[in-house]
C-alpha cells in the first residue's frame, strides 16, 4: 500500500483512525532519513498547531457553563477523548491510571506465570483478580499487598479500598517455592527457619525469626509464613485447631486459610505474611517490615 491508497481506507471510528496512522508510519519507515526527518517535522508542526487550537477552544468553553456541560458530553466520544488526551488537555481517567499501575506489576507476575486483571473501578473501591499461576497460589497475600495494592494506591491516592476477588483457582508450579515474585526483589535478609522436615505436613510450627513471632505452615513442599497474631485482637493462633488447611484462632474463633492468610470469618482482614523459600531441605524466611 502507498500513500495514495490511504484515502479509500479512511474510517470514522478510533480504531480506523489509529489503523490508518499505523499504516502510514509503516510507509514512512521505508523512506530515507531526510524524508523521515521532513515528515517528522511536518507532523510535529501540525500537532503543535492542533494542540494550541484545542487548548484555546477548551479554555473558551470552560467560561460558559452550558458549553462546559456540552464539552463533558463530547468527552464520552472515544475519538474526542483520544485526541484531547494526546495533547494532554484532559488528564488520564481513573480507569487508565489503575490499569497503568497494574501494568507496572505485570512483568513480575508474568515471571511466575501469572497475571492480574481489573474487575471493577467504583471509587473509592477497586476490585482485581489474579489469573494464571497467581490464582490460588500461596503467594497471593504477599503479592497482593506488596505488589498490586501498593502500586494502585501509589498511582491513585483517591482509591482507599482495593479488594482481591476470587479467581478460578490456579495451580502452583512445582518448581516455584517463593511465596511471591515480589520476594525476589531483594536478594538479602533471608533468615534460616529450620528444616522442612521440622514442620509437620498439614500442620503449623511456631517460632521466633528476626525477633518476630511467626507461624510456619507446610503443605507438602510448600511452606507459608505468617505473623503469629490473629488479625482480630493480635492473640497467637498456633494452638488453634486445623482442618483442611484452615486454622481457627483458639481465642475468638476467627478462621484463616493457611495457604494464603485469608481470613474466612472477616474477609476484609488477613494474617500478615512473610516471604518464604525452600532450598533443598532448608527453609528460609524474610520478615516483612
Amino acid at each position: 500500500m502507498n500513500v495514495h491508497d490511504m484515502a479509500s481506507t479512511m474510517r470514522t471510528d478510533l480504531a480506523g483512525f489509529l489503523g490508518d496512522i499505523e499504516r502510514l508510519e509503516t510507509i514512512f519507515a521505508s523512506w530515507d532519513e531526510n524524508q523521515q526527518a521532513a515528515v517528522g517535522a511536518y507532523r510535529l508542526a501540525i500537532e503543535e498547531l492542533n494542540g494550541e487550537a484545542l487548548r484555546r477552544l477548551v479554555r473558551a468553553l470552560k467560561s460558559d457553563p452550558a458549553a462546559l456541560a456540552a464539552m463533558k458530553t463530547a468527552l464520552a466520544d472515544e475519538v474526542v477523548y483520544a485526541v484531547l488526551r494526546r495533547h494532554d488537555i484532559v488528564k488520564p481517567s481513573l480507569n487508565e491510571r489503575v490499569e497503568a499501575a497494574l501494568e507496572g506489576v505485570r512483568p513480575m507476575l508474568a515471571s511466575h506465570g501469572g497475571d492480574v486483571e481489573l474487575v471493577k473501578v467504583r471509587p473509592p473501591l477497586v476490585e482485581v483478580r489474579f489469573i494464571g499461576a497467581c490464582d490460588g497460589c500461596p503467594a497471593s497475600a504477599l503479592t497482593f499487598h506488596a505488589g498490586v495494592k501498593k502500586a494502585v494506591q501509589d498511582a491513585c491516592p483517591e482509591i482507599t479500598d482495593i479488594v482481591q476477588i476470587k479467581g478460578l483457582g490456579g495451580t502452583e508450579e512445582s518448581g516455584v517455592r517463593f511465596i511471591s515474585p515480589f520476594a525476589l526483589g531483594d536478594k538479602g535478609n533471608w533468615v534460616a527457619a529450620g528444616l522442612l522436615s521440622e514442620i509437620p505436613d498439614g500442620a503449623v510450627r511456631s517460632t521466633i525469626i528476626g525477633g518476630e513471632k511467626v507461624l510456619l505452615s507446610r503443605n507438602g513442599a510448600t511452606v507459608t509464613c505468617f505473623q503469629n497474631a490473629c488479625a482480630h485482637l493480635g492473640f497467637p493462633i498456633h494452638d488453634g485447631d486445623i482442618e483442611n488447611g484452615i486454622i481457627t484462632c483458639p481465642h475468638h474463633g476467627f478462621r484463616y486459610d493457611l495457604s494464603s492468610g485469608e481470613c474466612l470469618t472477616a474477609p476484609e482482614v488477613q494474617l500478615q505474611s512473610h516471604a518464604v523459600r525452600v532450598i533443598g531441605p532448608r527453609v528460609e524466611v524474610r520478615i516483612s517490615k
